[in-house]
Formats: structure tokens, C-alpha cells, sequence
């Protein structure tokens, strides 16, 4: 568990721009709002204390991490361009989709096999995440994971 100071308090998206999400979508990101919420770590290279409210919103092609001090002071807003997330995020959603129809009806090991993909890939997308968001902010491997798993559903467009 983080340092008091150096953690995620509150979480805000930008849905200005939200189509109507599927049950599955929704349930994928409440969950990870609330895991986050609970644990992360998330410390500013800047070395400004926490703990933080975070913003997070697309501009075009990027991802905006807007953070803020606990009394909204502007603390820093990280740009972080998508380019390099675009192929690992169409393969997420297409393997999140599989995975959804499959606990509806497939074998136990089809469900297992699919969901282990899943896992690899999420694991690949946040260890990207963390590599590309670390001159700016550091954040362990459960903290990217949830983000990006919120970056995934930011993308979603009508």
C-alpha cells in the first residue's frame, strides 16, 4: 500500500463525450474506480504531496491526467499520447468481448484459456502505461492496471 500522501483519492472521467456503455463496460469500470480507490500508489515526480484527485480525459489522440492537490489545486497535467496503446487496446476490447460471451455459455477451459489471454494482455498494456507515464508520475502495476482499464473505456465512441 502506497504512503498516505502518495496515493489516488478521488477519480473523475471526462464523459462529456460517453455513448451508452453495456452492462459489461460499466461493471468493468466501476470495478476498477473502487479497486483503485482502495489501493494504489501514485506519486508525481514533482515530489507535490498527496493525497490527489485525478481527471482523467481524451484531447484528440491523447489521454490528459489532470491532477489536482485534495483542495483542487492544480498540482500537474500529464498529456500522454495513445499511439502506441492503439493495437493493444483494439486486441483488449476484442478479447474482453470474447470473454464476455464465453462465461455465458462456453467450457470452463475455453472461459480459462480466453481469460488468461486477457490477464497477458492487460499485463502488457500496463507495464507500457508505467514505462511511458514514469517521467512524469510513478504508479505500481496494480495502479496502471486499473488505468488502464479506464483508458479502455474512455475510448469508447458512439
Amino acid at each position: 500500500m502506497a504512503a498516505d500522501n502518495q496515493r489516488i483519492a478521488n477519480i473523475t472521467l471526462d464523459e462529456h463525450t460517453v455513448v451508452r456503455r453495456s452492462a459489461d463496460i460499466e461493471h468493468e469500470r466501476a470495478t476498477a474506480i473502487f479497486d483503485l480507490l482502495e489501493e494504489n500508489s501514485f506519486a508525481p515526480t514533482g515530489g507535490a504531496d498527496g493525497p490527489f484527485h485525478l481527471h482523467l480525459a481524451m484531447e484528440g489522440p491523447r489521454l490528459i491526467l489532470d491532477i489536482r492537490a485534495a483542495n483542487e489545486k492544480p498540482v500537474d497535467r500529464v498529456t500522454l499520447a495513445l499511439a502506441e496503446f492503439r493495437s493493444i487496446i483494439k486486441d483488449y476490447f476484442l478479447i474482453c468481448e470474447s470473454y464476455n460471451l464465453a462465461i455465458r455459455n462456453a467450457p470452463l477451459s475455453r472461459i480459462t484459456a480466453i481469460d488468461q489471454g486477457r490477464r497477458a494482455l492487460h499485463d502488457e498494456a500496463s507495464e507500457l502505461l508505467r514505462e511511458r507515464l514514469a517521467p512524469q508520475v510513478t504508479i505500481d502495476g496494480d495502479t496502471a492496471r486499473r488505468l488502464f482499464t479506464l483508458i479502455c473505456v474512455l475510448q469508447i465512441r458512439g
